[in-house]
C-alpha cells in the first residue's frame, strides 16, 4: 500500500498481520527488507529487518496468545522509517534489561535501543504496539 501526501506525510506504508509461530518471524523480516529496498532506502534493509525481528519475536514469545494474530506495520515519511509490531497482550509493557553472558535470550530491546533513533510503547484498548524509528535522510 502506497500512500503519497505532498505536506511531508507518509509516503510508503504497509501493514501486515502474521500468525504466532516462529516462522512469521522470517516472513515479516523478509519483507520488510524487500519493502525497504524497493522504496528507495536498501542500505537501511539490514537494520530494519533486524529490528522487525527484534519486535516480532518479542510478540510472539511475549504478546500473544494462542490462534491469536500480531501484526507489522511500517511507515515510510520523508525523514523517517516507523516501524510497529502490536500484539493482544498489553498487561505487561516491555523494557530493556541486561541479559547475562550465557542467556540466549533478552537482548532484544537493548538492540532496538541501539540500532533505532527512537522506540517505545503504546497501550491500546486490546494489547500494545511497540515501535522504532529509523532516520532516513
Amino acid at each position: 500500500m502506497a500512500e503519497v501526501n505532498a505536506q511531508g506525510g507518509v509516503i510508503h506504508s504497509d501493514k501486515l498481520s502474521y500468525t504466532a509461530y516462529p516462522r512469521s518471524v522470517s516472513l515479516a523480516r523478509r519483507r520488510a527488507a524487500r519493502l525497504v529496498e524497493e522504496w528507495g532506502h536498501g542500505d537501511q534493509a539490514g537494520a530494519v529487518a533486524l529490528l522487525v525481528s527484534e519486535l516480532a519475536t518479542n510478540a510472539l514469545l511475549h504478546g500473544c496468545f494462542r490462534d491469536r494474530l500480531f501484526q507489522v506495520e511500517l511507515r515510510l515519511t520523508q525523514s523517517t522509517l516507523r516501524i510497529s509490531v502490536s500484539d493482544p497482550r498489553g498487561e505487561a509493557l516491555p523494557e530493556p534489561r541486561p541479559a547475562s553472558e550465557g542467556q540466549q535470550f533478552g537482548r532484544g530491546l537493548l538492540i532496538v535501543r541501539e540500532l533505532a533513533s527512537d522506540w517505545g510503547v503504546e497501550r491500546r484498548s486490546v494489547g500494545k504496539t511497540v515501535w522504532c524509528e529509523v532516520c532516513v535522510e
